[in-house]
């Protein structure tokens, strides 16, 4: 497989000056994605990403015709999410026959804005873990170390990114799932503030814990994957932010008050490994040279008030809609989580939306003397394949994805903006391995963040490769 790391824009830009052709451009993506040794893909949708390259060749020939930043661009969406036509497993045996009658309105944004969906990108089992490990498919894998796991639930869509295989791919994120395997891949994922992408029209926003973002290798790809997907529909439960990210990264940072958080906020008990510190520490140190006041920010609630987090991601989990008879081909996680969700009664839901009410608050006036937040993404390195994955105890299962992760469903709790950079690469056990670092803004503080992360990055584009089979 021969990779292509060009930037998305770049991209488009050689597709608008007919330097390149969509449909020539989408063969070679369509190649990268047949071949993908990394467990990226779920489903690659040739037939119709053809079609459709095709058909936007043709309106580059139209008198005055001129694209977006992300015209022609291959984008694959992941299997979460719907994409007419296409099958839409969830990551799941009991969705294996399912195919989608509609695009989700995310994707209806996304083909609005030019790109080509070549496939679905893997996600485990309706995107509940940490780690994309489906019953019936390949890992998704980081491409540093193929016996190491992508992370979840976006790892299909960290992997096609990090190999190459395309520039910017959709992701979600309800707990960390686009940043946790953007840390463990070496590449960049937002979650934007709660609002700035709908969830419309045909579903919900729920508690608001999740958000549609992206993951690339630049931060303007960044920013122009979640433009491209903004706007609302009629009915949504939280409106968009306003402002143009893109506009916001031609602009210099303000000096900025940082504050950094290093012991995990969720799990007491989890272990920060030495490198994930010293991503920090040479965070703060880039952060105080480019002028920013740097200082120590405290834990905001104690880890076990993030106990109501719990009965409402397995409420989320119960609502999926199962025939009782498929339950048993179910993933032991995903039972113990439905379980948990069937028996939560009513009165014990509110009272755990009323208490992560009070987190949100805490949040906010723990760290309002801030603009950004500095953390660990993850407390590991990539953890080899099935290292959290504990089929015969689910409860040790969550609980240990929780000592993995113990920063970034804070963020999911409050809807503030979070993105991970990579900003450290370091040796474990023989092998090269990236580690993430979180910035997290105030709510509407995209843009910040968004310039923070190219300032860090020292133009916003990811310069390490890794070693690609």
């Amino acid at each position: 497989m021969k990779p292509d790391f060009r930037s998305a824009i770049d991209l488009a830009g050689s597709i608008l000056a007919q330097d390149i052709s969509v449909t020539n451009v989408t063969r070679a993506a369509l190649e990268r994605a047949q071949a993908d040794p990394y467990g990226a893909f779920a489903h690659v949708a040739a037939e119709s990403a053809l079609e459709r390259a095709m058909v936007l060749d043709e309106r580059l020939e139209e008198p005055g015709f001129s694209g977006g930043p992300l015209f022609g661009v291959p984008v694959p969406i992941k299997d979460l999410t719907l994409l007419y036509g296409e099958p839409c497993s969830f990551g799941s045996p009991v969705m294996s026959d399912f195919r989608a009658q509609t695009d989700d309105g995310v994707v209806t944004r996304l083909k609005q804005a030019g790109t080509v969906a070549i496939g679905k990108t893997s996600t485990p089992e309706f995107g509940l873990p940490c780690y994309t490990e489906p019953q019936d498919a390949p890992p998704a894998v980081t491409p540093w170390d193929t016996t190491r796991m992508a992370g979840g639930s976006s790892g299909g869509a960290a992997a096609a990114v990090a190999s190459g295989i395309v520039p910017v791919a959709h992701g979600n994120d309800g707990g960390g799932s686009i940043r946790i395997p953007a840390a463990c891949c070496g590449v960049v994922g937002m979650k934007p503030s709660r609002g700035t992408i709908s969830w419309g029209p045909n579903q919900g926003a729920g508690p608001g814990l999740a958000a549609h973002g992206v993951l690339a290798r630049t931060v303007n790809d960044i920013a122009a994957g979640l433009e491209a997907m903004r706007g609302g529909f009629p009915g949504d439960t939280f409106p968009d932010i306003g402002g143009s990210f893109s506009e916001a990264l031609v602009e210099r940072t303000r000096t900025l008050r940082v504050g950094v958080v290093v012991d995990p906020i969720i799990a007491e008990d989890a272990d920060v490994h030495p490198e994930a510190l010293a991503a920090v520490e040479q965070t703060m140190e880039r952060l105080a040279r480019l002028g920013h006041r740097v200082g120590p920010a405290a834990v905001p609630f104690p880890a076990k008030e993030w106990a109501a987090f719990r009965p409402i991601w397995a409420v989320g989990a119960a609502q999926v809609p199962v025939p009782e008879e498929q339950e048993g081909l179910l993933r032991p996680l995903t039972r113990w989580l439905r379980e948990i969700g069937r028996a939560t009664s009513g009165v014990e839901y509110a009272d755990a939306v009323a208490a992560i009410q009070r987190i949100r608050r805490r949040v906010a006036t723990t760290w309002d003397d801030f603009d950004i937040i500095v953390t660990p993404t993850i407390a590991q390195p990539p953890l080899p394949v099935g290292e959290l994955r504990h089929d015969d105890d689910p409860a040790e299962d969550f609980a240990a994805q929780t000592r993995f992760t113990p920063w970034t469903s804070v963020q999911n709790i409050t809807g503030t903006p979070a993105i991970s950079v990579p900003l450290h690469h370091a040796d474990v056990d023989g092998v090269r391995l990236p580690f993430g670092v979180q910035l997290i803004g105030s709510f509407g503080q995209d843009a910040l963040v968004l310039q923070v992360a190219r300032d860090l990055m020292g133009g916003g584009a990811v310069q390490a490769v890794p070693p690609l089979m």
